[in-house]
């Protein structure tokens, strides 16, 4: 079978597309291609990576000139199944779906409850462009053949659409970022680190707050893309916080192996309380606890594992006191940061949800 997975969006290396599913489909003697923006056309561990003209940044140039980009190459691919991974790519699988291909969306977040967060949409028109959005969507989602879905809660919706949707969480490796005293032989240091895409609706301001009642030689280390730029500046404004911009894997497994914990305090917004971070699981992967938002769901997994500590994320002196406490007490970190490592092992792990992953195109 010769499958070909299509992004507007994400990178040549994204870590749910490329790392665990190409690479997963490939290991099951499956001929994979992976249409990308902006790269070279190049061979990656047997995937197949077909670059085409990246968008000059312009939202609509992207959804217009990149989009129709990606259905011509799709065309000269001819796979047999499509996988696309961005909701503005459901014109393209619709046409792919009438030339007679079969079609997968994969959805990796709840998006007419994340339009209504986006700061670059006007206020006023929010509400009526997510319920606009979800029609569309819904209406897209009867004729494609699978929808894969990033949570449980994404399921929910979608199995009322489409009866042939499957669960596939993004889940860690499970060797990828565990830690040992061989990999990297380093100690903790007195730090805890947040890594991922940096901007308010994540609790970023309410972290460099609660930065100003860190303990002592405590630290905060931050990695990853920062939206808006301007942010940058108060980041350097704190002696306690360390800003290391975007990382790879391999610096992502060091920082994680030196730090305490790590956090994950996401605001309120409709599409975070039901979400499950990346990031969350990955901090358990390494054996670190989780400083996380007290959502209801967040809240049960870190509970029933013992795994870390929940917080009010819009208050940074509980986020402060929770951080105080882990490093004030590093042997109860490293209990909990096992617990997280040992759920992760039995539960919460890219090898048994790419078990699904595979049975889903057996049954294509």
């Amino acid at each position: 079978m010769n499958i070909c997975h299509l992004t507007s969006v994400h990178s040549k290396s994204d870590t749910r597309i490329f790392l665990k599913e190409c690479r997963s489909l490939v290991q099951a003697g499956y001929v994979v291609n992976y249409v990308v923006p902006g790269v070279e056309n190049s061979i990656e561990e047997n995937v197949n990576i077909h670059g085409i003209k990246k968008s000059n940044g312009n939202r609509l140039d992207r959804m217009t000139k990149t989009v129709k980009a990606i259905y011509l190459k799709a065309l000269e691919i001819d796979a047999d199944v499509y996988h696309f991974h961005d909701p503005e790519l459901m014109p393209v699988g619709l046409k792919l779906k009438k030339k007679g291909k079969k079609v997968i969306y994969d959805i990796h977040e709840d998006l007419p409850r994340a339009l209504l967060s986006k700061r670059w949409i006007n206020p006023i028109i929010r509400k009526p462009m997510s319920l606009i959005f979800e029609f569309y969507e819904d209406y897209a989602s009867k004729k494609f053949d699978c929808l894969m879905t990033a949570t449980p809660f994404i399921t929910e919706r979608f199995n009322r659409i489409n009866t042939n949707t499957v669960n596939i969480n993004n889940y860690p490796l499970l060797g990828e970022l565990q830690i040992s005293n061989t990999d990297i032989p380093q100690s903790k240091q007195k730090q805890v680190c947040y890594v991922g895409g940096l901007n308010p609706i994540r609790g970023i301001y309410q972290l460099l707050s609660a930065a100003d009642s860190i303990k002592g030689a405590g630290a905060i280390l931050i990695a990853g893309p920062i939206n808006p730029n301007e942010m940058k500046q108060q980041l350097h404004a704190h002696d306690n916080i360390e800003y290391l911009g975007f990382v790879d894997r391999v610096e992502l497994k060091k920082l994680l192996a030196s730090s305490i914990a790590g956090i994950v305090t996401f605001l309120p917004e409709p599409n975070h309380i039901n979400a499950q971070p990346n990031k969350m699981f990955e901090y358990m992967s390494a054996g670190i606890p989780v400083i996380c938002s007290d959502f209801p769901l967040w809240r049960s997994i870190i509970d029933k594992h013992r795994c870390g500590v929940c917080v009010d994320p819009e208050k940074p002196e509980a986020i402060a006191e929770a951080i105080n406490y882990l490093l004030d007490n590093p042997g109860e970190a490293e209990r909990m940061g096992q617990n997280g490592r040992g759920a992760v092992e039995a539960e919460y792990n890219w090898e048994q949800e790419s078990e699904k992953l595979i049975q889903a195109y057996k049954n294509l």
